[in-house]
């Protein structure tokens, strides 16, 4: 017995070292492209050519000044807030209201409306493309914040009513019927019971639409002509071009724009964590 034991304790351990080994190597493949990122923002774009992956000669504070300036990031990122910001808002709302409406309020009705949201998880963005900006166009939204934050939400609806019906689903149907018999509206439940018991989904549409949000490039680019409407991935491409590009700058300008990225993720990984694991949807 005492063999046994000892065989098994020993493959635990040769199991736990295989894991902590491959958990190490995504790690540095991870973190290493972060630093790479890091160290060159500090080189002129002559000493990021002589030496690509050594340290820099001397660390050239003026990339992140200049990048600020040059690439207007003060608006752009008070841009990127505000998409940001009113995007999941509203994403987060709209997904909710019609999570509980499709998953604990029978209609004849329900089952094509809720069928016509999720099939537009299929669509690709470069198939709208063309026929989104030519309706904007028509409205009369085109370079305007409106006409941004609209395809926004609408792009991003689907998945976060996807995800927030099924999770909803879920949730006992005796809590909603149980409210009904004592006198409690639709919008009450929803409020005091189906709201609070989902908040894990929400956290998992959160994490997906500032993420998404933050970084999106090829709509802003394709809705907005002025700087004043523009984000934060518009202005980080103005220091790349097709005849030269100022690495120093470029890499300062991604620095810029990754920072508070990676402050969300350290600040909120806690809730990020509770979140992508109690918001995942059950078979």
């Amino acid at each position: 017995m005492s063999y046994i034991k000892d065989d098994n304790s020993a493959k635990r351990k040769i199991g736990m070292v295989l894991t902590y080994a491959v958990l190490i190597i995504f790690a540095i493949l991870a973190i290493a492209p972060l630093l790479w990122l890091a160290i060159n923002s500090f080189k002129t774009s002559q000493d990021y050519q002589m030496n690509r992956l050594g340290l820099p000669r001397r660390f050239f504070w003026q990339n992140y000044v200049q990048a600020w300036q040059r690439g207007h990031f003060g608006i752009y990122i008070i841009n990127s807030v505000i998409y940001t910001f009113f995007t999941t808002v509203s994403i987060l709302v709209l997904s909710f209201m019609s999570g509980f409406a499709f998953s604990k309020i029978r209609h004849p009705a329900t089952k094509g409306i809720y069928g016509s949201y999720v099939i537009g998880i299929l669509m690709t963005l470069q198939s709208i493309m063309i026929p989104l900006f030519i309706v904007i166009n028509q409205v009369g939204l085109y370079d305007t914040k409106l006409g941004v934050l609209i395809p926004y939400v609408g792009i991003g609806l689907p998945m976060g009513i996807y995800l927030a019906t099924e999770f909803m689903k879920s949730i006992p149907n005796a809590l909603v019927e149980s409210a009904r018999l004592d006198g409690a509206h639709y919008f009450r439940i929803f409020r005091s019971i189906m709201a609070p018991m989902a908040a894990p989904v929400g956290t998992t549409i959160a994490i997906l639409q500032i993420s998404g949000t933050w970084n999106e490039f090829m709509l802003i680019n394709m809705l907005t002509s002025s700087s004043k409407n523009k984000s934060l991935p518009v202005g980080i491409l103005s220091f790349a071009g097709s005849l030269s590009t100022d690495y120093g700058k470029l890499f300062a300008s991604l620095m810029i724009g990754l920072i508070p990225m990676l402050v969300f993720y350290i600040v909120f990984r806690k809730e990020i964590t509770k979140g992508v694991s109690a918001g995942a949807v059950k078979g």
